[in-house]
Order: structure tokens, then sequence, then C-alpha cells
């Protein structure tokens, strides 16, 4: 029997390249695990470090809703006071003129009666009224002032189409003393 030099040579060629991938092969899982290994050594750190930050960042965000609700609530329970606002707006209104009146009355009254001294004075002497200074409130007292002096104009005009005199005690006169 004759061996084929040739047949050999290929023989041994292809049962070289059969080892050599039937190697590859059983290695290529290994290789496969070593490269994952060695990319969740590289990266772990980084995504735990963003993990955490995340982490951190999610709970000053929940903090800053909570204290959001916390100011649309207060914002809610503001607009809720508009009426009790709106009351004292009324009663100061009502509180100057009624102070106007009282002035303009003590006045017509010194005019009048000269030597007594009135009962408005006697108890003014124990009242003191200090308003604070309210710089807010300086367009509410021009329209509190002009209202008044409306409401003292048709007084005026009804009282003189009613056929009282100039100087009768139904009669409003603007005060000395506005406040403007």
């Amino acid at each position: 029997m004759s061996v084929d030099k040739e047949l050999e040579t290929k023989i041994r060629k292809t049962s070289e390249k059969i080892s050599e991938n039937m190697h590859i092969v059983a290695n290529e899982p290994s290789l496969a695990f070593f490269r994952i290994q060695e990319h969740v050594r590289k990266v772990l750190p980084m995504i735990v470090d963003r993990r955490s930050e995340v982490v951190q960042l999610q709970q000053d965000l929940q903090g800053h809703c909570y204290d959001m609700e916390y100011a649309i609530g207060a914002i809610k329970s503001i607009e809720a006071s508009e009426q009790s606002f709106q009351n004292i707006h009324e009663l100061l209104k009502n509180a100057i003129f009624l102070k106007q009146q009282l002035k303009y009355e003590e006045s017509r009254r010194t005019k009048k009666e000269p030597s007594n001294s009135s009962v408005y004075k006697r108890l003014s002497a124990h009242i003191t009224l200090e308003l604070p200074d309210l710089p807010d409130l300086s367009g509410v007292v021009r329209e509190t002032t002009n209202r008044v002096e409306n409401m003292m104009s048709h007084a005026r005009n009804s009282s003189s189409s009613g056929g009282t005199s100039s100087n009768g005690t139904g009669e409003l006169q603007r005060s000395h003393t506005t406040l403007h």
C-alpha cells in the first residue's frame, strides 16, 4: 500500500485546522466571560456612583415637590382670606369717614360753644389713635377721601333742594385735615 504523500499532507492540515477550531470553540466562552468580567470591573463603580447621584436627586426632587405643595396650600389659604381683607378695608374706610365727621362736628360745636367742653373732647382725651405708616393704603385713603367728598357734595345738594338751611345739622362738610 502506497501512501499518497499529498493526501497525507491534506489530512494533516485538515486535522490541525479541526483541532485548532475545536480549541477556539472550547475556549471561546471563557474568553467571553473574561471580557464581560473586565467590562463589569471598569463600569460598575461609575454605575454605582451614578445610581447614588440619581437617588440623591430623587430625594431632593421629592423635597422640592413637598415644598411646592406647601406653598400652593399657603397661596390658596391667602386667596381664601380675601373676604377678610375686604372687610378690613371697608372698616378702615368707615373709621376714616367717622373720624372726619367727628372732627367736623367738634369744629362746629367749638364755634358755637367755645366755653363748654364737649363729650367728644373728654372721650378723645383718653383715646389715642395712632395709625401705623401703611404706604400700601395711600390709594385706599385717596379713594375713601373721594367717596367722602362725593357723599358730602350729594348731602349738600340734597339738603339745599330739601329746604334745609346751609348751616343745619344734617349738612356734611369736608374736614380741614384730609389724608392725601
